[in-house]
């Protein structure tokens, strides 16, 4: 597999707003890498990546590579910016060491939004409501603060 035969298979999970609009603000970037966006969790994105833990698919993005490279975390949003013609270089410098953390924090930002935001399915119609206080109530885990000390 060359350079140019990769393409990218993006997984967010469809129920978490913050999610579905990154997803929709990638799907409108000009790509220099073709992208495709799965819903995390969902049968197509089980049957065509049976090695996957789904059940945290569905709770931090995952990019994977044509050639079965795995991204998670702030790796998996540069390689979404990485594939757009506008923000490539962003992410080369975001890739590298020192900038990495930049990234993470950006990653770690959004995760822990988007546990601010509660879900609940009423009949058919997901609701989403804040949550109060200054932190998730229900994290997923990459949002957790660290401990401190």
């Amino acid at each position: 597999m060359t350079p140019d035969d990769l393409r990218l298979t993006v997984l967010t999970d469809p129920a978490c707003p913050l999610c579905r609009r990154f997803a929709d603000w990638l799907a409108r970037q000009p790509l220099l890498v073709p992208l495709e966006l799965v819903p995390a969790g969902s049968p197509e994105a089980r049957s065509r990546f049976p090695m996957l833990d789904h059940a945290r698919t569905v709770e931090e993005i995952t990019v994977v590579g044509s050639d079965g490279a795995v991204w998670t975390h702030e790796h998996a949003w540069v390689m979404c910016l990485w594939a757009t013609r506008s923000h490539r270089r962003n992410a080369i410098r975001l890739s590298r060491p020192h900038l990495l953390p930049l990234a993470r924090g950006a990653a770690y930002s959004a995760a822990g939004i988007r546990h601010l935001l509660a879900r609940r399915q009423v009949g058919n119609e997901v609701r989403v409501e804040l949550r109060g206080g200054d932190y998730a109530d229900v994290c997923a885990g990459p949002c957790s603060p660290l401990a401190q000390g």
